[in-house]
Order: structure tokens, then C-alpha cells, then sequence
């Protein structure tokens, strides 16, 4: 039996995709931070419920002891867990900065070192680091969230090169703005020119299963958005008009939904 270990997995992407795992015969390890809605989606799938805050290194640890004493090899690895503050370095508390780059930056850092042996165990396996479109592109609203973005996006590229050799490929997918009940979406839904970008989870999870099925090192969804990334480098100024008379301060392009870890 083929072993996936989904970070974030109560709600959103998470959940989406561990129910499409799970329709394909993969037994799911969910690890998210809230424990009743954890349990109920992973007996939902058939599944494992591991209580783990990413961004602490010693939970990591923990739960990869654990995970290891009922599974010899983990086939695939989603860091998925992340958060998201709609406001930029000048509002947002330090507290609440640090919380965000232990989340959406470390947290994928310290699952990878964590989970390596059962990975290795496994081989060939494949990790997928669920990033954003906010990786490639930055405006003032959501600063914070987009440096840790970037910073996520520098990671999964640079381990793509280095577990190679380890027979571990790595997968990065940088999906839009996703519409969750817990993070909805309305001022883009309202808006007819940028609705296109909003995606479902479901979709998003359809995208992590083709980067991993075809081994697609890099994807982007909705495609288009691709062209964000390219605008950013050669004329930020003009990218960042655009967005601000887009999506205004809640950022069209950046925001992501916060999901439990």
C-alpha cells in the first residue's frame, strides 16, 4: 500500500486531496493542528489523524517516530500547511510574522529533514510542496506573505536539485487565490475580471496529483497566472497597480486560505 503524508489535511487542499488519494487506494497520514476536525476527515478516508503544529520542529520529530513505528516508507510527502495575514510588514504584529514563516516556510523545511528516511525507505517517492502565486509575485498588502512564499518556493526548487540523486523528486504547485469556507474569497468572486483566478481545492488537489503522475517539476493554476510572474520581473511597478486596482488591499494574487496545520 502506497503511503501519502498531507500536511494541512483537515480542511481545503488538504482534505480535497486526501479524498482523492484516497479513491485511488493511498493510505493518508493527515497532520494538521485542530484535532476533532483532523480525526473526522481522516475517518472520512480511511486515514490517520496526527495532531502537529509544522512549525514546531519537535512535533515534527514526534509524529515521524510515530508514523514510522506503523509504516516502514512514506511514498509521498504534501507540505501543504500554511497561513495567510492580508496585511503588510507595517501592520502586521511581529508575533504574527515569525508565526507565518514557521508555517508556510519551515514547517515544509523541518517534514522534509523529518520524514528523508521514510522517504529514502520508499524510494522512488515524491514530495510536493503546495506554494502560491505569491511566490513569484509581491505587492505591499500582503508583503509578509509573500516573502514567506518566496522563500518556500526558493526551498522546494533548490531540494528539487538535491534529492534527485535520492531517487525523491520534488514537485512545486503554485495555485491562485482559493475560495474555503474558512477563507472565502467574495471581494474576487464580485469582481467579473479577476473572478477566473479563484480556484476550488478540489482543483488545486487535481493539479498536485498530475504534478506528481507526470512529474512536473513546476505548475502554476490557473496557467494564465503564469505571465504574473513574468510581469513582476520585468516591470513590478506596473504589476503592482494592477493588482491594487484588482483586488484592492485584500490582494487579488497573493492570498491564499488559511488552513489548520
Amino acid at each position: 500500500m502506497q503511503i501519502a503524508v498531507i500536511t494541512g489535511g483537515s480542511s481545503g487542499i488538504g482534505a480535497a486531496l486526501a479524498r482523492l488519494l484516497a479513491e485511488r487506494g493511498w493510505r493518508c497520514v493527515l497532520l494538521a493542528r485542530g484535532r476533532e476536525q483532523l480525526e473526522r476527515v481522516a475517518k472520512e478516508v480511511g486515514g490517520e489523524a496526527e495532531p502537529c503544529d509544522v512549525g514546531d520542529r519537535t512535533q515534527v520529530e514526534e509524529v515521524v517516530d510515530r508514523v514510522g513505528e506503523r509504516h516502514p516508507a512514506v511514498h509521498l510527502l504534501v507540505n501543504n500547511a500554511g497561513l495567510t495575514r492580508r496585511k503588510g510588514f507595517l501592520e502586521l504584529p511581529p508575533e504574527q510574522i515569525e508565526e507565518m514563516v514557521r508555517t508556510n516556510y519551515l514547517g515544509g523545511v523541518w517534514c522534509l529533514l523529518a520524514f528523508l528516511p521514510l522517504l529514502e525507505a520508499g524510494r522512488p517517492s515524491d514530495i510536493v510542496n503546495v506554494v502560491s502565486v505569491a511566490g513569484t509575485v509581491a505587492h505591499g498588502s500582503s508583503g509578509p506573505y509573500a516573502a514567506a512564499k518566496h522563500a518556500q518556493l526558493a526551498f522546494s526548487r533548490a531540494t528539487t536539485v538535491e534529492l534527485a540523486p535520492r531517487g525523491i523528486r520534488v514537485h512545486t504547485v503554485n495555485p491562485g487565490p482559493v475560495e474555503t469556507p474558512g477563507f472565502p474569497q467574495r471581494m474576487l468572486l464580485e469582481r467579473p475580471l479577476v473572478r477566473r483566478v479563484v480556484l476550488t481545492p478540489e482543483r488545486v488537489a487535481e493539479a498536485v496529483l498530475r504534478s506528481v503522475e507526470h512529474n512536473r517539476a513546476e505548475v502554476i493554476v490557473p496557467r494564465f497566472l503564469r505571465l504574473a510572474g513574468a510581469v513582476q520581473a520585468l516591470a513590478p511597478a506596473s504589476l503592482a497597480r494592477l493588482v491594487s486596482r484588482a483586488g484592492g488591499r485584500a490582494g487579488a494574487l497573493p492570498d491564499r486560505e488559511r488552513r489548520p496545520r
